[in-house]
């Protein structure tokens, strides 16, 4: 399958700070990819690679087959990009925004842009400068749609917007997917695995792990055993299971490598078992899973603290 973006061992640095530390990444042609990690984990510096806003220390990158440093003038016809931080003429009114960007795209579509404007009920004779955020957040996903780009790339776009405005967002995601390929940052997590089909975790700059989310939510279970008498934890664990605790007679953790034969296993370190129960997870509670137990194995940043930054 073809590859709308991919990089091999890509490598960003500030100083001595490893932003991207030897990113390996396929994100296939049609995919709605969303790449999540808590605050500073470099989802923000891989797309400013992607996009050559800011060029890669070391390492390959290719945006639809072209090479990152390359990409300037008609590539960007082919790409939409939105940022939660993104510059726009604050100075015009959304009508001549639009009117100013039709020049730069000949496929852009007008019955397309209307659709939009009208799914969107934007004002059109309002000065950027005074639309609200959820706004001024539509008007960039008209300008960066309405041309039918072959991949749109979207740096956490639902941030600080309230959920009517997500998901009206949203449901245009939905509609472009079979058009485009969608490469997505978000803190949603809830709204990213309602239409994510592909997902990747980057921690401290590297991605730990990237694969479709139908896989992801299959392999991961909360499990629950019950035995007779106190519990207590195996001296000799999995590396599969994570977030170990005991208590009473249950004995609680989380199972990332979950199967068919994941039962009879589970059932042989615990011989007093009387009941061994598997929940499945949301991706969120995954994420935190990952994000919690990395923290502790690492002696790094408070339990507590990701999990604000899940939230926030």
């Amino acid at each position: 399958m073809t590859s709308a973006i991919r990089t091999r061992n890509l490598e960003r640095r500030f100083g001595r700070t490893k932003a991207l530390d030897g990113i390996d990444l396929d994100v296939p042609e049609g995919a709605v990819y969303a790449v999540v990690g808590a605050n500073g984990a470099g989802k923000t510096t891989l797309i400013k690679v992607l996009m050559n806003i800011i060029h890669p220390s070391s390492g390959m990158a290719e945006t639809l087959g072209m090479d990152v440093l390359k990409l300037s003038g008609k590539a960007f016809q082919q790409i939409g990009y939105v940022s939660e931080n993104q510059e726009m003429p604050e100075w015009m009114t959304t009508r001549q925004m639009l009117a100013y960007y039709r020049n730069f795209y000949p496929r852009w579509d007008r019955g397309l842009e209307e659709h939009l404007l009208r799914q969107f009920d934007l004002p059109l004779d309002r000065k950027l400068k005074h639309l609200s955020r959820g706004m001024r957040m539509k008007a960039s996903f008209v300008s960066s749609h309405a041309y039918s780009p072959s991949l749109i790339v979207l740096d956490e776009p639902f941030s600080g917007l309230d959920p009517l405005v997500r998901d009206e967002l949203i449901e245009v995601l939905i509609e472009r997917a079979p058009e485009s390929t969608i490469f997505l940052s978000s803190h949603d997590l809830a709204e990213i695995e309602s239409v994510s089909s592909h997902v990747g975790y980057l921690e401290n700059g590297r991605l730990l792990f990237s694969e479709e989310m139908a896989v992801l939510i299959d392999r991961f279970r909360e499990v629950t055993v019950t035995v007779n008498g106190p519990a207590s934890t195996p001296d000799r664990l999995p590396e599969s299971w994570l977030q170990v605790e005991a208590a009473d007679s249950v004995v609680r953790f989380v199972h990332s490598r979950f199967s068919g034969g994941t039962p009879s296993e589970v059932a042989e370190y615990f011989p007093s078992v009387r009941d061994i129960r598997f929940d499945p997870m949301s991706l969120r509670a995954i994420f935190l899973a990952m994000a919690k137990s990395s923290r502790v194995s690492s002696k790094s940043a408070p339990i507590v603290d990701v999990a604000k930054e899940v939230e926030a």
